[in-house]
């Protein structure tokens, strides 16, 4: 299988599972709790190293007692975090999540004391050791330095960029990757009613996937669209990182030269069988 590097964060993250999503001003018990680790590019590494792959995770580790749980996370799916720059002052990101039983919906309060993983700490990495590099669509200024970088430096290496967020500036990015991953979010925040909307808007150039939740995902090669419905479990138990785990089964597919309709269902199967346990653990071969 195939050495991916992934570019991001890890988060400590604390859910609450509740009955149902209160309404303001409302107190309510929560069902369960539990601390875990959390993050996009690191949940999308998880999954791939289930898949397995070979898995690296660039980022920022803060000495505290929180980086402890999230290091031992890591360690449990074999993601080196060796790549990783480690300082001694600040807080690992943390969010504090609803988990709706009702209809399994996630809603998140973010907060964060850690700065971001910078260009100077990426070009420092051997990348010849990889065969993909995944980004998360942050940290805009330095992202593009690094992109520029690889452009000029590894023009063989593919990458990816997800962009669940309308950040700004965002789109400076868009001409680099080799492969985009759209969210419901980021297109409905910029006007588009459905996957393909957004999809058509693109150059050309780009290929590109959108996920829609229960209505699916849409993916775009050239100026061909396709589409494949969601594959909703019997049960939505967690829809936290599902978007991330569709990104690593769509990265899987396609480092296997799969074409991109059979990594689209395949990225949407995977997402919808996370949608149906709680965690990413044992999510492969179930």
């Amino acid at each position: 299988m195939a050495n991916i590097l992934a570019v991001g964060i890890a988060t400590l993250d604390i859910i609450n599972t509740v009955e149902l999503y209160p309404t303001e001003d409302d107190e309510v018990r929560a069902l369960s709790q539990r601390q875990t680790r959390g993050g996009n590019a690191t949940n999308t590494l998880a999954v791939l190293s289930q898949l397995g792959h070979e898995c690296t995770w660039a980022g920022v580790l803060i000495n505290e007692p929180d980086a402890k749980l999230i290091q031992q996370d890591l360690d449990s799916f074999n993601i080196d975090s060796s790549a990783c720059t480690v300082l001694n002052s600040g807080k690992m990101p943390t969010s504090y999540i609803s988990l709706s039983k009702e209809t399994g919906s996630r809603t998140i309060v973010h907060h964060r004391d850690c700065p971001e993983f910078s260009f100077s700490d990426f070009k420092n990495i051997d990348l010849q050791q990889f065969d993909w590099i995944h980004f998360e669509g942050r940290n805009v200024d330095e992202t593009l330095a690094m992109f520029k970088w690889l452009k000029q430096h590894h023009p063989d290496l593919p990458y990816s960029l997800e962009v669940e967020k309308p950040r700004e500036n965002i789109e400076s990015l868009f001409e680099f990757p080799q492969f985009i991953m759209f969210s419901q979010q980021y297109a409905l925040a910029k006007g588009y009613k459905t996957a393909s909307a957004l999809l058509q808007s693109l150059p050309t150039t780009i290929s590109a996937t959108c996920t829609w939740g229960e209505r699916g995902a849409g993916a775009k090669n050239n100026a061909t669209i396709i589409h494949n419905p969601a594959y909703s479990p019997e049960h939505i138990i967690d829809t936290l990182g599902a978007g991330d785990t569709f990104n690593a089964g769509l990265i899987s597919a396609l480092l296997q030269k799969k074409t991109l309709k059979q990594a689209l269902t395949e990225a949407c199967q995977l997402a919808g069988q996370k949608c149906g346990q709680l965690g990413f653990a044992n999510l492969i071969n179930k």
